[in-house]
């Protein structure tokens, strides 16, 4: 076998791939590196690691395959691991990967794609059940399918391509992370806080505090940046920003709460900026005494055209928006800038006369400390400066507009949080050491010799600002804080576009991302810092839950810190504002039920997922170094429903005893060809756990392919469960056709009941008089449906040929009456099958429907008869216990009988209601019965006889041969010696129908101790005669047995 690259390809940096080359089994092209093969069998050429440059297809083809070729070369363009035509014989094609035949692909990234994903088309691999099966069977694929592989239709190195051209033909733009992230966060971030705020802050709090507040915001944002980016980087981020980051951590639960609060703290952000737009333009208008209406009504005014102006370019696309904020970010740049150059150059006799003189020491000493007014504290300022900080989503906001948003987002928001932080320290130090809390404006406010001055450090510096103190002033930090970015500004007309610039590009990024401001203010923080706590949780969460699905690409992170994170921005919300804290975690918690409600389906792996199997394990792993205690018994079922829907009363009675109290396990055997029922079994197995969860049934399917049906059973009874949360009762339903049934199947059936008390379970056997099986009423129905959406699929074709028809002149008249004419002939058909199908139903199967659904109905006021024949432990008892604390049952009373002797009834009644009275059971009377060994009555006992004749062998009337002979050929037969062993036992079980007819035929449920066989001893059909005779011509009968295990106890 030859490489088909020179010896040093493996050193080639750039040899990062396989190339599959498409080989004949003919090698008649005299292009093959092959050596002369002969008579050998034909040898296929290896896949090799290849340089990027040379990474062709290579091809063998036989004469006449030519044209094959040149089409394969000409419409496909450079693939990767894709399929490749393999001729053989038989004019096929087959996969080649590794240089044989095989069907198993490389690994490539299209295989794990969602259906629909928009980066590329979804692969379907072969299946595990193609690449087990024969090879030349499954693995041929048609030519069309090659060329349609050829032509780049599945290809993942037409992905980027296809992107592109998409790109190119709806102006769908995708951005990278300076652009859609940075630039975003950046601009959104400075806000309007920075120009006509920052320094109300810092004259406030002071630079200390100031300072203080700064970073206490940026911990905050930090965090959640880091949250933010460990979420981001785990997986493939689609569009819906913090919505789908937390419905896709947390679920749809906290996802559609936070969605909604995180949309609308986006809407009051837009009114924010675009207020702070609208005062700055109306201070404009006031100096130049050009207002429209008044102060108040010209900030609507203009605010509500900016709103509008915004939307339009928001409307216009995303690129006229990306556009529009670079231009943004750049006039903010240039007026920053403009701000610390101006606070360089030497100021004038006006500029000091409004407080502004330059750096200062004494200045920067005295506004280092706080001086809070007007009510205001530390808190109070945090949170109207809090928004200032809370741009960091906006990259993740166009999450679905970005190229590589795993790797844009965590570089983007870091980057914009530190130099925004940066910038706002820097401007608040610099604002705060150059300009005087108050200041007068008027110039001749200068200090003369002699005069006293209040030791400000204006003082020091020849102005007397001490009338400030006692009446209102105009200038300063703490008056003029919308001027005093101008003020300080090289150039003071930039700072008014910064300010622009900054309120613009805010509430441009909210309007994408969905009349004061500091009324405005606390109410977004809020809001804000709510989305903030679950973006943290949502990352605590995530890595707390231990999923392997959690693998953030982003690395630093630590899940404590994100719990910090959130309880910090929780304790914040309350410290700004605790009554908009209630209301926000009221909307949550309202919302959070109301989608938890509605349950939507979906199913996105979120951590909460992962955290319920965590705590399931837990429990699980928890409960086994638990040791088993009588008080904490409960039954735990394993009932033989076969597919749930069939047999719905079974599971309906079932699930009476095991809801909410114990493990209810509904099992299904598939009996023949293995390879035929693993395919049945496996592509069922959702489908009936799905009936399950919507019929609200708290139960499991479980399903196994067997040889036999006792095999299976036998396996489900040993392997089913977990831990301590295993079955410890058999429920079956009675084989009600067990006189027509093979041997074989009443062998198996009586077979299961033995294997069931070998392995130390309790059996259940229910018997009602139409049997559980309604596998004949589904199968009518659905054919039922089917000539249904027939019959609507006729009259839609109708309708339609009926308007094309009419649109043809009285042609079209003439045709439409015949073919009305016809459609009533054909609905009166459908209409006749229907009814016939409708008798058919309401004759044969109107009693076994009402039968299938009498355990879900509420019963009415009537008894449980119980028949405690013989002590199992106590689980004859604890069943109609349990029956009659649910809702359905709890008005039927339990009447026990037992069997005693005749003259010592009130005795045995005693110890009885003693027993029952210590196990704290209520019942309504106590029955004791003292002629159970009596003999049946002569028409009962011949009725028993005649049941078990066509099973006995009748060997006493033949010789000893002939004898052994049946024996042999018929061992499952009733022998009469075994008839005659058991006699006293098989008149009991008669005489105990007699006994249940005479008391408990009007019951609504019988509970009766179920009679043990002996194996060996007791044939399965004499087994089967006593349940049959026992059982007969009764109310629901529950056929009880314990393992003989306590399951009751009356100590404390």
């Amino acid at each position: 076998m030859s490489m088909n690259n020179a010896p040093n390809v493996f050193l080639d940096p750039n040899a990062n791939r396989f190339q599959v080359n498409i080989i004949n089994e003919d090698h008649d092209n005299n292009e093959t590196t092959q050596e002369d093969v002969g008579s050998d069998p034909p040898h296929y050429e290896e896949t090799s690691f290849t340089d990027e440059t040379h990474n062709r297809l290579r091809i063998s083809y036989r004469p006449g395959k030519r044209e094959l070729y040149d089409n394969f070369r000409q419409n496909g363009e450079k693939t990767e691991a894709s399929l490749h035509p393999y001729d053989t014989h038989s004019k096929m094609y087959y996969l080649q990967t590794f240089g044989h035949n095989t069907m198993d692909p490389v690994p490539k990234i299209d295989y794990y794609r969602n259906t629909g994903s928009i980066s590329g088309n979804k692969l379907s691999r072969p299946s595990l059940l193609e690449i087990h099966e024969q090879l030349a069977k499954n693995i041929a694929v048609s030519t069309s399918s090659v060329e349609r592989v050829a032509n780049g239709e599945s290809t993942a190195g037409d992905e980027t391509a296809g992107s592109k051209d998409e790109e190119n033909k709806t102006g769908f733009v995708k951005f990278g992370w300076v652009k859609g992230v940075l630039v975003r966060c950046m601009l959104n971030i400075w806000g309007v806080m920075l120009f006509i705020r920052l320094s109300w802050i810092v004259g406030q709090a002071g630079i200390g505090l100031g300072v203080i507040i700064i970073l206490l915001a940026t911990m905050v944002t930090s965090i959640t940046g880091l949250s933010t980016s460990a979420i981001a980087t785990n997986g493939f981020v689609r569009g819906g920003g913090a919505y789908y980051l937390i419905s896709r951590s947390l679920g749809p639960e906290f996802g559609g709460s936070i969605g909604l609060i995180f949309a609308f703290a986006n809407a009051v952000a837009v009114a924010m900026y675009v207020v702070g737009f609208a005062e700055t333009v109306v201070e404009l208008l006031k100096e130049s005494d050009t207002l429209m209406v008044d102060e108040s009504n010209d900030i609507r005014i203009i605010g509500t055209i900016t709103v509008v102006c915004l939307l339009g370019i928001s409307v216009a696309g995303m690129e006229w928006e990306a556009k529009a904020q670079v231009i943004l970010l750049i006039v903010l740049l240039i007026a920053i800038v403009n701000f610390f150059i101006g606070t360089v150059i030497p100021t004038n006799t006006e500029k000091k006369a409004r407080g502004f003189f330059n750096y200062q020491a004494s200045i920067f000493a005295e506004n280092f400390g706080p001086d809070f007014r007007s009510g205001e504290g530390f808190f109070s300022v945090f949170a109207i400066f809090f928004p200032a900080a809370t741009g960091i989503l906006a990259g993740a906001n166009i999450s679905g507009d970005l190229k590589d948003p795993q790797s844009a987002i965590p570089q983007g928001t870091m980057l914009a949080i530190l130099i925004t932080t940066i910038a706002y320290i820097a401007v608040a130090i610099c604002a705060a050491s150059c300009v005087v809390r108050d200041a007068t404006g008027n110039v001749n406010d200068t200090i003369v010799p002699g005069m006293s001055c209040n030791g400000s450090s204006a003082c020091g510096l020849g102005y007397d600002f001490s009338r400030c103190a006692s009446q209102p002033c105009d200038y300063g930090l703490m008056n003029n804080f919308q001027k005093v970015m101008s003020m300080v500004s090289g150039f003071g007309p930039l700072i008014t576009a910064g300010i622009f610039s900054a309120t613009l590009s805010s509430a441009l990024a909210s309007l994408v991302s969905a009349p004061e401001l500091n009324t405005i203010a606390p109410i977004i923080s809020n809001f804000f810092l709510a989305s903030y706590a679950l973006i943290n949780f949502s990352c605590f969460h995530a890595s707390y839950a231990k999923s392997p699905g959690w693998r953030p690409a982003f690395r630093y992170y630590n899940m404590w810190v994100s719990l910090f994170g959130a309880l910090l921005c929780c304790g914040v919300m309350f410290v700004i504002n605790w009554w908009a804290a209630l209301i926000t975690y009221a909307i949550e918690l309202f919302l959070y039920i109301y989608v938890t409600y509605k349950k939507p389906e979906v199913n996105w792996g979120s951590s909460t997922q992962a955290l319920y199997f965590v705590n399931a394990l837990d429990s699980a792993l928890a409960l086994t170094t638990v040791e088993d205690h009588v008080k904490n018994f409960r039954p735990q079922c394993l009932a033989l429903t076969g597919a749930p829907m069939v047999r719905p009363a079974l599971l309906d009675i079932t699930h009476a005893f095991t809801k909410n109290n114990g493990l209810c396990i509904c099992c299904e055997v598939y009996t023949g060809p293995r390879k035929l029922c693993v395919k049945e079994m496996n592509s069922g197995m959702e489908k009936k756990q799905a009936w399950l969860t919507k019929n609200k049934r708290k139960a499991f399917y479980a399903a196994v392919a067997a040889d036999s049906f006792r095999d299976g059973v036998k396996s489900l009874l040993q392997a089913s469960g977990l831990g301590r949360m295993k079955p410890n009762t058999l429920v079956i339903g009675f084989k009600k056709d067990w006189r027509s049934a093979p041997a074989t199947q009443v062998e198996n059936y009586v077979g299961i009941i033995h294997d069931a008390f070998d392995f130390e379970l309790g059996v259940i056997i229910i018997r009602i008089s139409q049997g559980f099986d309604i596998s004949q009423v589904l199968q009518v129905q659905e054919e039922l449906e089917k000539l249904e959406q027939e019959r609507l699929a006729l009259e839609a074709t109708i309708k339609e040929n009926d308007f094309e028809e009419g649109k043809r002149g009285i042609c079209g008249f003439f045709k439409k009456a015949s073919t009305l004419n016809i459609s009533k002939h054909e609905t009166k058909k459908e209409s006749t099958i229907n009814t016939m199908q409708s008798m058919h139903v309401g004759e044969f199967n109107q009693r076994l429907l009402e039968a299938s659904t009498q355990f879900k109905k509420k019963q009415g006021k009537g008894t449980i008869d119980i028949w405690w024949l013989f002590d199992d432990g106590g689980l004859t008892i604890l069943i109609p216990y349990i029956l009659t604390i649910r809702k359905k049952w709890k008005n039927c009373k339990l009447r026990i009988f037992t069997g005693g002797k005749v003259n010592r009834i009130e005795e045995e009644k005693l110890v009885m209601a003693s027993l029952l009275s210590k196990f704290r059971i209520k019942f309504a009377d106590i029955n004791i019965i003292c002629d159970i060994n009596i003999k049946p009555n002569k028409e009962s006992w011949k009725f028993f006889e005649e049941m078990i004749e066509p099973y006995r062998l009748h060997e006493s009337c033949k010789d000893i041969t002939t004898a052994e002979k049946l024996k042999r050929e018929a061992p499952w037969k009733i022998t009469d010696a075994e008839l005659e062993a058991f006699k006293e036992k098989s008149y009991r079980q008669v005489r105990l129908n007699e006994l249940l007819q005479e008391h408990s035929r009007a019951a609504n449920l019988i509970v009766l101790s179920l009679p043990v066989a002996r194996k060996g001893a007791v044939s399965d059909y004499l087994y089967m005669a006593w349940l049959e005779i026992l059982s007969k011509n009764l109310p629901p009968v529950l056929m009880v047995r314990g393992n003989h295990k306590n399951v009751l106890t009356f100590y404390s």
